[in-house]
């Protein structure tokens, strides 16, 4: 009887190959980067969907308000959220970080602005985000701080996001006896500089609000001045901020 064309080798080997093709699928699609954007501007939300076409991003979901951009991080605990820190009235995309960090904490949150606003970075810091990067900035740039977030490593430029962050967490003082703040106090002064609230300044430094409190009573008495304003001034022009 005449013999199929087929030998045993090729039969084994045909599945074989389709696991191996299935596998294959399985590791690029791990590879991938899984990304929601959240714009309140459809134009914008578009722009950046072109701009990280033919990569190894993929974009889950779009959100247009902040409210919505907490819900579908929840739903697809997304690798990376790349979130407006100013979207409409009632949807701050700076209180939508903060409940994005809380619920989903794996998540890594990238600011997007065409603020390069020292307050604005200072609060973003505050609140957990991982870098913040102005919607200028180059495919090559955004693609680096996506995937650099995407595996938990620092931002890699030496932008204004590391600066503030630097300045948030030094607590070397240097001495001046005309101002005998303490180290505490002078961190904190720094955040008041920055423009951040107690709660902000509160969730920076891991302390109490009642404690952040008693630390700019303090700071206002010893520097003999009337309100945060002025104690902020004080900081900025003594190159604290």
């Amino acid at each position: 009887p005449e013999r199929s064309g087929k030998t045993f080798s090729s039969e084994c080997s045909e599945p074989l190959v389709r696991r191996k093709i299935a596998k294959k699928r399985e590791l690029m699609a791990a590879a991938r980067v899984r990304v929601i954007i959240a714009d309140d501007h459809e134009v914008v939300r578009f722009g950046l969907v072109s701009l990280l076409d033919d990569t190894d991003i993929e974009i889950v979901a779009e959100a247009s308000t902040g409210e919505e951009a907490v819900s579908l991080a929840r739903k697809h605990k997304p690798d990376v959220v790349l979130l407006d820190i100013r979207m409409a009235p009632g949807n701050d995309g700076l209180a939508a970080l903060e409940k994005i960090r809380s619920d989903v904490p794996s998540v890594r949150c990238i600011m997007l602005t065409t603020f390069d606003n020292p307050t604005y970075i200072a609060r973003a810091v505050a609140s957990g985000a991982h870098d913040y990067i102005l919607k200028g900035s180059s495919r090559e740039e955004l693609l680096e701080s996506i995937t650099g977030a995407a595996s938990g490593q620092l931002p890699m430029r030496a932008g204004e996001l590391r600066r503030v962050a630097t300045t948030m967490a030094n607590r070397v003082v240097t001495p001046d006896p005309d101002v005998p703040l303490t180290q505490r106090e002078m961190q904190v002064l720094r955040h008041v500089a920055l423009g951040l609230s107690n709660k902000e300044i509160a969730q920076s430094l891991t302390i109490s609000v009642e404690t952040v409190k008693e630390h700019v009573q303090n700071i206002l008495r010893k520097l003999a001045v009337n309100d945060r304003t002025q104690a902020a001034v004080w900081a900025v022009r003594r190159g604290l901020a």
